[in-house]
């Protein structure tokens, strides 16, 4: 048996996944600055320089397409905000390079939320994993908190999009100061007396 057709086979499957991710991240990059609903398979196409049979081919639909497109994506986040569990400082700075490289794209798909189920369902698993970074990065702080989702509530927020929004692009300040404002956020959150007993019965 030739050794070339197992050889031409891992090289067609090489080039057949470059492909795909390559389609992966220009539908990801044209979501930075357009409306899902307005991510065309052609605009698709032409961003990754494939034909649109092709897109097709790996992923069906335009559909299909959203949702491998959706879980790239996450997984990209995932690995960017990769920190070392209670380092404070560090996972503050690793959330606000995250904001200031994918802030404004993600600000865009928030304000589609509400009017595009797609979208909601997008919004909905970064808004996961955000807990989930949260609770991960300041596992060794939680370890010692008697109400573990307070305080994973109060961090979310601490270090959520939105704050950084108001103090980096409403407020205008330096991407050091936004730092220093989240990290003084974050260690009144991990100082603070619980309050667990306030605003209880308002469900």
């Amino acid at each position: 048996m030739s050794t070339k057709r197992p050889y031409a086979m891992r090289a067609r499957a090489k080039s057949v996944e470059e492909t795909r991710r390559r389609i992966l991240d220009a539908t990801v990059r044209l979501a930075d600055d357009r409306l899902i609903a307005d991510i065309s398979l052609s605009a698709t196409a032409e961003a990754a320089e494939v034909s649109v049979q092709t897109v097709l081919r790996q992923f069906g639909t335009r559909a299909g397409l959203i949702e491998a497109a959706t879980e790239h994506a996450l997984a990209m986040v995932g690995e960017e905000r990769r920190t070392v569990p209670g380092d404070v400082d560090a996972a503050i700075a690793t959330v606000i390079t995250h904001y200031e490289a994918r802030g404004d794209a993600t600000l865009l798909l928030l304000a589609q939320e509400q009017t595009d189920p797609v979208v909601r369902r997008i919004t909905d698993a970064a808004k996961r994993l955000h807990r989930t970074w949260v609770t991960e990065s300041f596992a060794p702080q939680l370890a010692s908190c008697d109400d573990t989702e307070e305080l994973i509530d109060l961090l979310v927020v601490a270090t959520d999009l939105y704050t950084w929004k108001l103090l980096r692009r409403d407020r205008g300040l330096s991407r050091r100061r936004v730092h220093q404002r989240m990290a003084a956020l974050v260690h009144a959150v991990l100082t603070a007396v619980p309050t667990t007993q306030i605003g209880e019965e308002d469900g």
